[in-house]
C-alpha cells in the first residue's frame, strides 16, 4: 500500500549552513507540517516535509540516529545519507517533546525493522518476507501527511474547501488588521477628545475670570471719568487737569487694548469648542466603522468554522472510503489465491 503517516506536527525547519557548519538556515519562510512515514514493503521510516512543490525534509530513520533538545522548543538530528543536520523550530515545549518521544519510538522500530530484515533474508520461504514487515507494521496515529499519500481521496473538493477557508482566513485577518488599525484611531481621537474637553473647561474658566476682570475695570473706567467730569464742571478750567486726563486716558487705551486681547483669546476658545465638536463626530463615525467590522468578523467566523466542519466530514467520507477500499483488496486477494489453488490443481488434473 505504499508510505503510511504515523504522526505529523507543525514546525520551522531549518538546515546547517554546509559552509560554516555552525550557523542556520531557514529552510521554510513559516511553519510546515513534517511527518513521519513507514513503508510496509521495505520496513523502512522516513521523515518527510514539503514547502510548496519541494521536499525540504527527506531523512530516512536508522538506529545510530540521535534526536536532541537543544533549547525548550529546538532539536536537532545528524543525517548522514543527506550530508546535512536538520533543525526543528516548535511553537510550544510540549510539542518538542511529541516529536522526540516519537522520533525514539522510531529509531527504536527501525532497529527492529533492520534485525527482521536480516532474519527474513537467511528464510527460504519468500512468503515470510511478504508477512514479517505487516507484522510490525505501527498503527496508524495521525492521517495529517501530504496528499499523494492517500487512496481514493477527493483532491477536488478538499482543494476547493482549502482554498475557501485561506481566503475567509485572509479575509479574517484583513479584517482583524483594519479593526486594530480603527481602535487605535479610535483610542488617539479619545485621548484627543479628552485633552481638548480639559483645556475647554480650563479656558471657560479663565474666560469666567476675566470677563469679571473687565467687568471691573469697566466700572473703575466710568468712576475715573465720573469724577473727571465732576472735578472740570467744579473747577470750570479743564486745562488744570490736563495732567489728569491724559493719565485717565493712556489707563483707558490699556483697559481697551486688554479688552481687545481677551476678546481674542475668547474667540480662539469658541473655534477650539467647534473643533472638539468636529472630533466627537469624528469619534462616533470610528465606533460605528469598528461595530461594522466586528459584526463582518463574527460572519467571517462562522464562515471559518463551516468550512472546517465540511472538511472534516468530507475527511471522515475519505477515510471510510479507503477502508472500503483496503477491505475489496482484501477480498480480492483471498479470491486470486484461491484462483491460483484452483488453477494449480487444474494443471495437476491435466497432468494426470
Amino acid at each position: 500500500m505504499g508510505e503510511q503517516p504515523i504522526f505529523s506536527a507543525r514546525a520551522h525547519v531549518f538546515q546547517i549552513d554546509p559552509a560554516t557548519k555552525r550557523n542556520w538556515l531557514p529552510a521554510s519562510k513559516h511553519a510546515v507540517t513534517v511527518s513521519f512515514f513507514y513503508d510496509a514493503s521495505r520496513s523502512v521510516y522516513r521523515i518527510i516535509s514539503v514547502g510548496g512543490t519541494k521536499a525540504i525534509i527527506n531523512s530516512t530513520i536508522t538506529p545510530n540516529m540521535t534526536f536532541t533538545k537543544t533549547s525548550q522548543k529546538f532539536g536537532q538530528w545528524a543525517d548522514s545519507r543527506a550530508n546535512t543536520v536538520y533543525g526543528l523550530g516548535f511553537s510550544t515545549e510540549q510539542q518538542l517533546q511529541q516529536f522526540a518521544e516519537q522520533f525514539k519510538e522510531v529509531k527504536e522500530a527501525a532497529r527492529l525493522a533492520r534485525e527482521k530484515s536480516q532474519e527474513r533474508f537467511e528464510l527460504a520461504n519468500p512468503a515470510l518476507s511478504i508477512a514479517a514487515p505487516q507484522r510490525h507494521s505501527p498503527p496508524l496515529l495521525t492521517v495529517n501527511g501530504p496528499g499523494e499519500e492517500k487512496l481514493f481521496r477527493s483532491k477536488s473538493a478538499e482543494v476547493e474547501l482549502t482554498a475557501e477557508k485561506e481566503r475567509v482566513k485572509k479575509m479574517l485577518s484583513e479584517g482583524s488588521m483594519c479593526e486594530i488599525n480603527m481602535e487605535a484611531e479610535l483610542f488617539t481621537l479619545q485621548d484627543s477628545n479628552a485633552k481638548l474637553v480639559e483645556a475647554l473647561e480650563e479656558a471657560n474658566s479663565s474666560v469666567d475670570e476675566w470677563k469679571k476682570q473687565l467687568a471691573e475695570y469697566q466700572e473703575e473706567t466710568d468712576r475715573l471719568r465720573d469724577q473727571v467730569e465732576d472735578l472740570e464742571a467744579q473747577l470750570g478750567h479743564p486745562a488744570a487737569t490736563q495732567t489728569g486726563r491724559e493719565e485717565l486716558n493712556r489707563s483707558l487705551e490699556e483697559l481697551e487694548a486688554l479688552l481687545s486681547a481677551r476678546d481674542q483669546e475668547i474667540h480662539n476658545l469658541q473655534s477650539k469648542k467647534t473643533d472638539v465638536s468636529e472630533l466627537e463626530r469624528e469619534r462616533e463615525d470610528a465606533t460605528q466603522r469598528l461595530q461594522d467590522l466586528e459584526r463582518r468578523n463574527t460572519e467571517l467566523e462562522d464562515r471559518v468554522q463551516s468550512a472546517e466542519t465540511t472538511l472534516a466530514s468530507r475527511r471522515e467520507e475519505r477515510e471510510q472510503a479507503e477502508v472500503e477500499v483496503l477491505r475489496i483488496i482484501e477480498a480480492l486477494d483471498v479470491k486470486i489465491c484461491d484462483l491460483k489453488d484452483l488453477r494449480q490443481s487444474l494443471e495437476k488434473l491435466v497432468d494426470k
